[in-house]
């Protein structure tokens, strides 16, 4: 079941000693983090008002109403910034937020069990889906229509058909036996 609130950003910490905060946006646009009215805490029983200043080194550079030092933006580093889903843009067909794929079970076409989905990223060449298989092995596969050919949210799993060489690390190399 999908969230009433959403994820878009976390703060990394403290940019300057003024109280500017450098937040990891997790928005399309990364600064339309501030762009959906004030975000809260995942308790929901703070809210900040973010201004943003800027961007450095991957993250968004921002002030939050009434933080006014290095100290104040510090004691903020690892808050994660929520907003209602009702502010953000409907989806289209085959468009998914993150937070809604994690936790997913992963099979694999056949049913069997492949792992759970513990974080979707994106490293500059498309979104990769990180497995976490019961043993705590990690599994990364490209979230791709051919990788995963099905998200079936009523099931709670995704359908994985994993690209040939992860099926190929689980077999001995050509000319080689078990044993």
């Amino acid at each position: 079941m999908a969230s009433e609130h959403i994820c878009i950003g976390v703060i990394s910490g403290p940019y300057g000693v003024r109280g500017a905060v450098r937040i990891k946006s997790f928005t399309a646009d990364p600064v339309d983090v501030a762009a959906y009215g004030d975000v809260s805490d995942e308790s929901g029983k703070r809210h900040f008002t973010l201004t943003v200043t800027g961007t450095a080194k991957g993250a968004v550079r921002a002030l939050i109403k009434g933080i006014n030092d290095r100290d104040a933006a510090e004691a903020l580093k690892g808050v994660k910034l929520f907003v209602p889903r009702t502010v953000l843009p409907v989806l289209a067909e085959e468009e998914y937020y993150y937070c809604d794929l994690v936790g997913l079970d992963a099979v694999l076409a056949d049913g069997t069990p492949l792992g759970v989905i513990k974080a979707v990223q994106n490293y500059g060449a498309g979104d990769m889906i990180e497995i976490e298989e019961k043993g705590g092995n990690a599994i990364i596969i490209p979230f791709t229509r051919d990788a995963v050919p099905e998200v079936d949210f009523a099931g709670s799993r995704i359908v994985v058909t994993p690209p040939e060489e992860l099926e190929g690390e689980t077999e001995p190399p050509e000319g080689e036996e078990n044993g």
